[in-house]
């Protein structure tokens, strides 16, 4: 007997990897502090589970910022299970929230300039908090990796260079911050090829406030054009990525050559936008061990 109506059509790689990432339950923090006092301003802490080998050293601190093209639907929840398992490969590590789409603009990227401000607010904070929250024989301040995934990657890479803004913005620091460097996952790192490729539904665009603002505010949010920084990065990027597709990386990698500095990029042949953030798959083990190669 014919069946009353077809099969639904199985789900695509991408839909499969997308509904694994997103399929673990969120993983409750050890501690959670405040770096400031808006309702987003939370950074939560996970504590190391595990020690490298004989080394008798408080752990690297791994600060984590989540994904979501910078829209209201996403928080840190989702990234909780890439924060505990990196907890227990031996890292402290730190789940910063920020401020993204406003309140009744779901679907509208970021605000500007409150993400920015939340985001240089709490690097600024993480490694006192950091002693605060887990303690000192714990957790290492003076070794600090950063890492994000897509437009966390984004946020970590701008982080990284906010020495090189002109003095005048209010996010300018007046060093380099001190950082072992930046793990960026499938990053939304170069504006301009974004911006060509309309990631994430022309995100970028709403990220600054629209096209009438594109000129005067990229110079300060575009990591492609904040070279050199003279901070290490490594971008992991899934070949077969649909959401931030490769070029983008691949444009951040040739604008820092041409700055004079080398990116170490990983490519991580078929592998899409989301398993880099899911325990479940062996992109993370790729990850884990470039977070590694900077922390330790």
């Amino acid at each position: 007997m014919a069946a009353d109506s077809a099969a639904p059509p199985p789900p695509s790689a991408a839909e499969a990897e997308e509904a694994s990432a997103f399929g673990h339950a969120p993983v409750p923090a050890d501690a959670t502090a405040r770096y400031g006092d808006q309702e987003r301003q939370l950074v939560d802490f996970y504590r190391p589970r595990a020690t490298r080998g004989a080394d008798p050293r408080p752990a690297p601190l791994v600060a984590v910022l989540h994904g979501g093209a910078w829209r209201a639907p996403y928080d840190r929840a989702h990234i909780s299970p890439l924060a505990a398992h990196l907890a227990a490969q031996g890292f402290a590590v730190a789940s910063v929230e920020y401020r993204t789409g406003a309140p009744g603009q779901a679907a509208v990227a970021g605000r500007w300039p409150d993400t920015f401000d939340d985001v240089a607010a709490a690097v600024d904070a993480l490694p006192e908090l950091a002693v605060q929250a887990l303690g000192a024989d714990l957790v290492d301040p003076r070794r600090v990796v950063l890492t994000g995934h897509s437009a966390g990657g984004h946020l970590a890479l701008w982080a990284a260079a906010r020495h090189v803004l002109p003095p005048g913005s209010r996010w300018h620091r007046p060093s380099p911050p001190p950082l072992r460097g930046v793990v960026a996952l499938a990053p939304i790192a170069d504006f301009t090829s974004a911006m060509r490729l309309r990631v994430c539904s022309d995100a970028v665009i709403e990220l600054l406030g629209g096209p009438d603002h594109l000129t005067a505010r990229l110079p300060h949010t575009d990591p492609a054009a904040l070279l050199p920084t003279g901070i290490p990065v490594t971008i992991v990027h899934g070949t077969t990525d649909i959401d931030v597709p490769p070029q983008v990386s691949q444009s951040f990698a040739r604008a820092a050559a041409a700055a004079g500095e080398e990116v170490v990029t990983a490519w991580l042949p078929d592998v899409g936008h989301f398993p880099l953030i899911d325990p479940a798959t062996p992109a993370v083990s790729a990850v884990t061990d470039e977070i590694a190669q900077l922390a330790w």
